[in-house]
């Protein structure tokens, strides 16, 4: 039997799982890695300890699964987006820490450059917003503060990429410098329609070509491995951003189907089809992937940057339970929020608001409020982002929701699942398998090294949990949604000086 090795890149750990050709798991193995804030608004990675554990981790699946390198028709790869690397191309050595998506450091500088009018041409030529969030202000930092880094990358010495870019580099011992469109859309420096590196923004941002990656379909075979790391050469044949692989592990190959990850954060992607929707109500337009259908796919994408993070406050901040798995059943022990509405602005609010002075809100409490009235708010506030999330997709002319698809840790909490349910209306569904973003990478390799031949052989894999069923009446969810609104415009513009 042949098998595919998903690499799984993640902020916080690295993982790796063995599928064999039917989509079951054989073997997996998962490392976490140190976080570093050097200052309030920097978030780095150490560009080694990614590829340590990320190399370890495929050893050790490998060995769980007992299968051997040879055995392995295909690597896919999903990573963590926008986090940045800035490279030596003769030594492959890190010049500096990667820049994780998380950090804010250029925040002036993107003030700086939507003052002088930058943001709807950005928009407009990449699908993004101006943020810190995205790799060109993050790159143009590092060339700009790195010694002799800018005149050593118009030199042509020197290598950017995403995540996927370093591993790839140095799974094929620096032979290759490649990303895909999925992450090259996330750089803020790719033009949507072109499909290609955006001249006019690498002049605005004097960031020199010569850095970037060559942009390779997201299936299909694009080289293959040092033998030396694993024992035998194996293709590489799937390259997909985190979000753009849960996607297609879920798939949501037809457009208006969308899933939705309930990590850290929650990140809900749409489908588009093949052509990409801008957005009027501040979403994403991204690349979905390429090289599955003749033409690469699209989808409009919403961040809410605090999902399973609430509950982490709940936990390590409030201390109202010791383990976040016993926050469903604090939160069930009431029947409803009894009024309390809580707004996770903690570090602001993602789309659709973009509101970086909004701050965490507490509403309706009353002298019978308890921490589990507290709990359910907390559960409800994750639904009721999503839900933004869902009714600015339909306000930019997506097709209607019919259902949807879920996974993430979070998407374990079956009370969470069923308030999302409730609050947008439509049925919720919960595979059996979570690592979807793995799996999706899986997926990418399998069609791209011909162990699959066609898309739709996902449906085949796919398999139903759980299916959540809306129980609320449509007043009752209309009463709901306006107290929410209510209670998001009191927490907006709060930390504005």
């Amino acid at each position: 039997m042949a098998y595919v090795l998903a690499l799984d890149q993640g902020t916080t750990s690295s993982r790796a799982i063995v599928f064999d050709a039917t989509g079951r798991v054989r073997g997996l193995a998962q490392a976490e890695f140190p976080q570093h804030f050097p200052a309030p608004d920097r978030v780095e990675h150490d560009p080694q300890d990614i590829l340590r554990t990320q190399f370890d981790c495929a050893r050790e699946a490998l060995a769980n699964a007992g299968v051997a390198a040879r055995e392995v028709a295909a690597i896919g790869i999903a990573n963590q987006r926008e986090t940045t690397v800035l490279w030596e191309r003769a030594s492959g050595r890190a010049l500096a820490p990667a820049i994780v998506w998380q950090d804010r450091r250029t925040a002036a500088e993107c003030a700086r450059l939507r003052a002088e009018g930058w943001a709807d041409d950005v928009r407009a030529r990449t699908g993004l917003e101006l943020d810190p969030y995205f790799s060109a202000t993050k790159l143009a930092w590092l060339l700009d503060h790195v010694p002799g880094a800018r005149e050593r990358a118009e030199r042509g010495e020197l290598a950017f990429g995403t995540i996927d870019s370093w591993l790839v580099w140095h799974l094929t011992g620096g032979r290759l410098h490649l990303t895909d469109p999925g992450n090259a859309s996330r750089t803020m420096l790719f033009n949507l329609h072109t499909l290609a590196w955006d001249p006019v923004l690498l002049e605005r941002l004097r960031i020199p070509a010569a850095l970037l990656p060559r942009v390779v379909a997201s299936s299909g075979v694009c080289g293959e491995t040092d033998p030396k790391l694993f024992g035998a050469a194996i293709p590489i044949a799937g390259i997909g951003g985190d979000q753009q692989a849960a996607t297609f592990g879920q798939g949501c190959l037809v457009p208006g189907m969308a899933k939705n990850t309930y990590g850290t954060g929650c990140f809900l992607l749409m489908n588009t089809g093949d052509v990409p929707v801008p957005s009027t109500n501040r979403l994403l337009s991204t690349v979905a992937w390429s090289g599955v259908e003749e033409r690469a796919s699209y989808a409009l994408e919403g961040s809410v940057f605090m999902g399973g993070a609430v509950v982490q406050w709940l936990r390590d901040a409030l201390g109202l339970v010791r383990k976040a798995a016993e926050v469903e059943a604090l939160a069930a022990s009431v029947p409803d929020s009894g009024g309390v509405v809580l707004v996770p602005a903690f570090t602001g609010l993602g789309a659709p608001y973009w509101d970086a002075n909004a701050r965490g809100t507490l509403l309706g409490l009353s002298r019978g409020s308890t921490g589990a009235h507290i709990a359910r708010a907390a559960l409800e506030s994750i639904a009721m982002q999503s839900a933004d999330l869902v009714e600015a997709m339909l306000r930019d002319g997506a097709a209607p929701l019919h259902e949807l698809r879920v996974d993430g840790g979070a998407a374990a909490n079956d009370l969470l699942m069923q308030m999302q349910a409730d609050v947008l209306g439509v049925p919720v569904l919960r595979p059996r398998l979570l690592e979807t973003t793995a799996f999706g990478a899986a997926c990418l390799a399998a069609l791209g090294c011909g162990l699959w031949t066609r898309a739709d052989e996902i449906a085949t894999h796919w398999q139903l949990d759980r299916r959540f069923e809306p129980q609320w009446s449509a007043a009752r969810r209309s009463d709901a949604r306006a107290r929410w609104v209510r209670a998001v415009e009191r927490a907006r513009d709060w930390a504005r000086e």
